[in-house]
């Protein structure tokens, strides 16, 4: 996988997280707070705000944890609740700004050869993608930034596969209709 936590997240951890130990939860935590910065990250385009995102994220997530009756299911179940809390935080902007402030979203932190790109071809981009609604956004970053499958990112979001292959190929087809000059239908 690219990067990202793969979606079969060992059973062990969220077993012993959810045995009420301080110890698990921070092991559970470590393994999975990388990878959901990242979406939170590129779905938000504010470091400060993903970073809240997530930790809210994971109090909400630790309180509901016991409840939790597959740990296999973690991985889905988290990522749903984060994509919760990211929606929120969109409309918080929507609503303080009427619309995505593009200029926060050139400050991402990065390595520059990671980022490789020009600033100018970074931005159309950025804004290519802010064009998407919330749902293709988290498709399209679930498997382009995080590496997920199909069939994975079909579990995050609890979705037929088939759906979620369609809304990629769309949203790809609409960002680059944008990133040519074109309008978005």
């Amino acid at each position: 996988m690219m990067g990202g936590v793969e979606v079969k997240l060992d059973t062990a951890l969220v077993l012993d997280a959810q045995k009420g130990g301080q110890e698990g939860f921070t092991r559970l935590y470590q393994a999975v707070a990388p990878s959901l910065y990242r979406t939170a990250l590129y779905t938000l385009g504010n470091s400060h705000d993903a970073e809240d995102v997530v930790s809210e994220t994971f109090i909400e997530a630790y309180r509901g944890l016991g409840a939790l009756r597959d740990p296999q299911a973690f991985m889905p179940w988290i990522y749903r609740i984060l994509s919760a809390r990211c929606n929120r935080k969109i409309r918080e902007y929507v609503r303080a700004r009427n619309e995505m402030d593009i200029d926060e979203l050139l400050h991402l932190p990065g390595d520059q050869d990671e980022f490789s790109q020009t600033v100018q071809q970074r931005t159309d981009l950025l804004r290519a993608l802010q064009q998407l609604g919330d749902e293709e956004r988290q498709i399209v970053i679930l498997s382009v930034v995080d590496g997920y499958t199909a069939r994975e990112i079909a579990q995050i979001i609890q979705a037929p596969q088939g759906t979620v292959s369609s809304k990629l190929f769309r949203a790809f087809k609409k960002m680059r209709k944008y990133l040519e000059g074109g309008k978005l239908s």
